[in-house]
């Protein structure tokens, strides 16, 4: 006698949320009915509209997509999803928030994966925060959604360590590799009775608050290690910088220094330049300089008078 599948409709929207998506398709254990994801946006240079990495798997297995401007305000896409009768929705950075009607719609509970591990860092930058604040660890927790954000009973987790000079793409990475088997067990689980969520406890100490832009802005009288955690953990989405000449100059790579510099001063080395900080240095690996594509710093220093 054959398995009866566990019918799932999955909320999700960038790369980090591709491989669950694939795992949970090819899962012998899973039926994937549909995919949620954001409207398609533009990206690039050129502004061109892309479609979102998910949307391009769904539509390749022939899966039907919603792309709902917000779910909450359209009982269109709602009736549709609740037409397909779904055991659960399984949500991974889908970037909405979801109603009670909505919640309400799956027969069991809406699961999501949430990249730290709860009760730290509730909230939109669970991932940059774990490492700007430069934290050894962190983890992957699947938990039923609620209208509280990232509040509800916690299913399952998994500790992640974070090596000091981890960025948020390589941690990025780990996650998404990670995340899959996790979000199917706790499907199982569930499904079978033999997993039961438990409560969060504990106050929410460091909340994952949404990075503002004066955040991004490099202060060299901070420690090299601060600076050293904020490059790192905000690399490429959307950078740590600092303004030099009236021009915004990225930091993508660096490496603390064990010595000491007046705050703000460069020194052109043979590694690469070294900056000084209130408490130690910083050697600039990698930059991008306004309007220029990246570069060894060495480069940029060199094409600047300072």
């Amino acid at each position: 006698m054959e398995t009866e599948l566990i019918k799932i409709v999955f909320f999700g929207t960038p790369q980090i949320a591709l491989k669950s998506l694939e795992y949970l398709y090819n899962s012998e254990k899973i039926e994937v009915l549909a995919l949620v994801t954001q409207p398609d946006k533009p990206a690039g240079r050129g502004h061109t509209i892309t479609q979102s990495p998910v949307k391009k798997f769904a539509l390749s297995k022939g899966l039907p997509v919603f792309q709902p401007k917000s779910i909450r305000k359209e009982p269109e896409i709602q009736a549709a999803l609740r037409e397909l009768k779904p055991d659960f929705f399984v949500t991974f950075a889908f970037g909405q928030i979801l109603s009670q009607e909505v919640l309400d719609i799956p027969v069991f509970e809406t699961v999501n994966l949430h990249a730290s591990l709860l009760p730290e860092y509730r909230g939109a930058n669970p991932i940059q925060r774990a490492i700007i604040n430069g934290d050894k660890e962190t983890g992957i927790t699947t938990m039923i959604t609620t209208l509280e954000l990232d509040a509800g009973d916690i299913c399952l987790s998994q500790k992640i360590q974070i090596p000091e000079n981890m960025t948020i793409n390589e941690l990025n990475g780990i996650i998404s590799e990670k995340s899959p088997e996790l979000i199917e067990r706790t499907l199982t689980g569930l499904y079978d009775g033999t997993l039961v969520p438990v409560p969060q406890y504990g106050e929410v100490c460091r909340p994952a608050l949404k990075l503002s832009k004066n955040e991004c802005v490099i202060d060299w009288n901070n420690s090299a290690n601060d600076i050293h955690n904020l490059v790192r953990g905000i690399c490429g989405c959307p950078s740590a910088y600092f303004t030099l000449n009236g021009k915004t100059v990225k930091v993508i790579k660096t490496k603390v220094l064990d010595k000491q510099a007046p705050a703000g001063k460069f020194t052109f080395t043979k590694e690469g330049v070294e900056a000084g900080c209130g408490k130690g240095s910083v050697l600039l690996i990698r930059v991008k300089p306004e309007g220029k594509d990246e570069m060894s710093a060495r480069d940029w220093y060199n094409g600047v008078r300072l």
